[in-house]
């Protein structure tokens, strides 16, 4: 048998290899040391490419991509110099939250990396803190091994990002490479054993009071229904994170509420602070899930199961960790729980989860206020009411969010899409519109607070451009809300406020910045509402002008300038800062209200 090797550039190795691992579409900024990738793209086609407005939002934008369905990795692309020290932040938002991206950027010529030459820097050494790996290929027949590396590395263990440099004329040198005979790599992911397992039910089964913690890492998997099946046959409550909201439905009977000290809801924290064992799964122990270690373990067991085997002790030690994939251990717990409930050797949990039910039905804030200008839990209640629960909810950092995670509903995994440990602002606009580049179909709707949506809003034009539409709700305080909320504690409002005179738009009334006038300059369509009334109509409205024009649509909604939202340092300490919902009970916890 004879075998012809095919004579080709680096870069266009690099190319076919993108292809290969199902790479179809990139999200990047072109520049004189990455064109000849632009060019690979161009000649060899099978890569779309959306042209972002900010380096860093390409990366955001590669995030959105790949959290949206299991499977996607993103990918962006810039020139050398500031192009890459523009992604470090997107590489650390995706570090931190395990999701895989890879950033590509050119950098100068291999003769000149030492002599301080035009946008040449180490981005490697910069890039290595936030990567799994990071890497400047000096020798162009290691380009499409590079690459072959990187999606090995980003789907093995904990997911992560990679960033590959590539210099020019490495980019450019010919070298014999053979795609027909090119294969992925298979991921490396441990397993749990069975009787890892087994130990593990056998604690959960001695508890009275146990709950499962759900994370990020559930979703990542693809174990969202496997989780479901594992609460249903033991009948225990499960407790999602930030990051694993959507595991399971908020309206299934056994999901208990989030814990936290900010995005959390009160009954979810009475049920951790009321059982006696936890079972986490694919989460990491964040510090606003857990407040201080000694009030979230006192008194509690807890089975730690994570992927990476450098999180089991991190935060604290548990009774027992196993380092595992979580779909393969939720096949196993679900396999043993089904052995073990056939021969009747599982608890009846029914009464500890009508606890966490009722909890769940009574322990609610309010959201219905009829205030002019508007308090924020009146947005979240009218969006629950127009959006259904197909819906994919988009959102970073701030008030806005916090705010969302304790009123929204959300029903399916990889429908709540949050940049959750990193929260940088600007995250929201470049992550929806990668979402809607991975998913043409799916309802997006986007939350900000105003700060947020000023930081990169000109990525908007991009969804214009290549007409990625969704709604991007605003909530406008013209503030640093939660900044401002977090120097009451030093008795100031300093540098937070966004208000001041617009002489070109004096109808603002001193909110600042007209962002419908910017939004629609930037091309896409734009309403503001000012009567709590009237926000389901302009939702309504938002729909029909994102189905006729396909661009993104905001909706402003002006809020009244000061509304503390519901949070504290630990999470027996909530601060209710508003009136409770009507007929509330109260949490057997020390909740303080603060008028």
């Amino acid at each position: 048998m004879e075998f012809s090797m095919a004579r080709m550039t680096a870069i266009e190795a690099a190319v076919e290899v993108l292809k290969r691992e199902g790479v179809d579409i990139a999200f990047g900024v072109p520049g004189a040391a990455i064109n000849p990738m632009y060019a690979a793209m161009k000649k060899l086609g099978g890569i779309d490419h959306v042209l972002a407005r900010h380096v860093e939002g390409a990366s955001h934008m590669a995030e959105g991509y790949t959290r949206t369905s299991q499977g996607n990795i993103g990918v962006c692309i810039g020139t050398s110099g500031p192009a890459g020290t523009d992604m470090i932040t997107g590489l650390y938002s995706a570090s931190a939250d395990s999701i895989p991206i890879l950033c590509i950027t050119g950098q100068a010529p291999r003769a000149r990396l030492h002599k301080e030459d035009f946008q040449a820097v180490d981005i490697e050494s910069i890039a290595k803190p936030v990567t799994k790996w990071a890497t400047t290929v000096l020798e162009p027949a290691q380009v499409p091994r590079a690459f072959q590396k990187a999606f090995h590395l980003m789907r093995s263990g904990r997911p992560g990002p990679v960033l590959i440099d590539l210099p020019i004329d490495v980019q450019l040198t010919e070298i014999e490479f053979d795609i027909d005979s090119y294969e992925p790599l298979d991921a490396y992911k441990p397993t749990a054993s069975r009787a890892q397992v087994e130990k593990a039910i056998t604690m959960l089964n001695d508890a009275s009071n146990p709950v499962i913690v759900s994370g990020g890492g559930v979703i990542n998997a693809g174990a969202s229904a496997l989780l479901q099946q594992f609460a249903e046959i033991t009948g225990i409550p499960v407790i999602p994170t930030l990051m694993g909201w959507g595991s399971i439905p908020d309206n299934h009977e056994l999901m208990a509420g989030m814990v936290g000290l900010q995005t959390a809801h009160r009954y979810g924290n009475a049920t951790l602070l009321g059982s006696d064992f936890v079972l986490g799964i694919g989460n990491r122990w964040a510090n606003r899930h857990t407040g201080s270690v000694d009030v979230y373990t006192e008194g509690r067991k807890f089975v730690h199961i994570d992927i990476e085997p450098t999180q089991i002790g991190r935060v604290f030690c548990p009774d027992l960790g196993i380092v595992s994939d979580a779909k393969a251990a939720l096949e196993l717990l679900v396999e043993v729980a089904r052995e073990w409930k056939q021969a009747g050797k599982l608890k009846d949990r029914s009464d500890w989860a009508g606890e966490c039910q009722h909890r769940k039905s009574t322990m609610l804030r309010k959201t219905h206020f009829d205030e002019v200008p508007m308090k924020p839990m009146r947005v979240y209640e009218e969006m629950n009411k127009a959006f259904d629960e197909d819906t994919c909810y988009v959102s970073t950092i701030g008030l806005s969010q916090i705010a969302a995670a304790q009123f929204l509903h959300v029903y399916k995994p990889r429908h709540w899409i949050n940049c959750g440990q990193a929260g940088p602002l600007g995250w929201t606009i470049p992550a929806a519109l990668g979402i809607r580049a991975a998913d043409p179909d799916r309802p997006i709707v986007a939350i900000s607070g105003d700060y947020d949506f000023q930081f990169m809003i000109e990525e908007l034009a991009v969804g214009a451009q290549f007409k990625l539409p969704y709604i991007h709700v605003v909530v406008n305080n013209s503030y640093l809300g939660l900044i401002r909320q977090a120097q009451r504690q030093f008795d100031i409002d300093y540098c937070v406020q966004l208000a001041f005179d617009n002489q070109n738009a004096p109808e603002l009334e001193g909110y600042g910045v007209d962002h419908v006038a910017v939004v629609e300059g930037l091309g896409c369509k734009a309403i503001r509402v000012r009567d709590p009334d009237q926000v389901g109509n302009a939702f309504a409205q938002a729909k029909e002008l994102m189905a006729k024009h396909k661009v993104p649509v905001v909706v402003e909604i002006m809020l009244e300038r000061v509304t503390n939202i519901s949070m504290g340092v630990e999470i027996n300490g909530i601060n209710e800062f508003e009136p409770l919902a009507e007929g509330s009970a109260d949490a057997p916890t020390a909740i303080t209200f603060n008028q």
